[in-house]
């Protein structure tokens, strides 16, 4: 079961709506809104391709443009090692780009995002939807970076994600987030030394592996060693 975090903010609105006298009028409205808003939803799961690449965002159906390949090779290469080293340690799953992650009103295609066991066990082969994972790394890019930032940034908290990275690779930067208290806290941003993930045990890798070859395959070839 999915534990929303409700903010502060969303709470102190809450209250005020509750004391309105218009609260059964904008309840109906609401609901009506909502109603129509799943309907597209359904459409956009029932348009849905293995070859497109699209995200359903506050009713609205969101496509994504090619990416340019420093931003691939990016997510591919922190795909690499991640995927490597959960196999290895038979931790969970790891999925990269084209899997839907469906949350409670929104539904994202994230370009990394890692299980738990606990949460793995129950894929199944046919699957095509996906609950909140443990941890969620973003890729970003001028046309993504605002979505990144914001509304995946509140959701994935609200929805216990625990950890999310989010990768620059104009500037080569990485900034980890982890989850505190029901809001993310930025626990390193850097473009050196090492990064240890605080949702996947043990996972620990050279920043530089993300964005250099040669430091991704000896980040890989330590990580199958030890």
């Amino acid at each position: 079961m999915t534990v929303i975090q409700i903010q502060p903010s969303a709470e102190e609105g809450m209250r005020a709506l509750m004391s309105s006298p218009q609260l059964p009028v904008i309840v109906q409205r609401l609901s009506d809104a909502l109603a129509e808003e799943q309907a597209r939803r359904q459409a956009f799961y029932d348009a849905a391709t293995e070859d497109g690449h699209a995200e359903f965002i506050n009713g609205e159906v969101v496509m994504q443009s090619p990416a340019k390949a420093e931003h691939n090779e990016a997510g591919l290469n922190l795909a690499s090692l991640l995927r490597s080293y959960v196999n290895k340690h038979a931790l969970g799953r790891v999925g990269h780009e084209k899997w839907l992650v469906s949350l409670t009103r929104n539904d994202y295609e994230p370009d990394v995002c890692f299980w738990g066991q606990s949460k793995a066990a129950d894929f199944d082969r046919k699957q095509m939807k996906f609950p909140a994972p443990d941890f969620v790394v973003e890729v970003i890019s001028p046309s993504t970076e605002a979505i990144d930032r914001g509304i995946k940034f509140d959701d994935y908290a609200a929805h216990s994600v625990l950890e999310y990275w989010i990768v620059d690779p104009d500037t080569e930067t990485v900034e980890q987030y982890v989850l505190q208290d029901g809001r993310y806290k930025l626990k390193i941003k850097a473009q050196t030394g090492t990064i240890a993930s605080a949702a996947v045990g043990d996972f620990t890798i050279p920043v530089r592996a993300i964005f250099n070859p040669d430091e991704n395959l000896a980040a890989l070839r330590a990580l199958l060693a030890a």
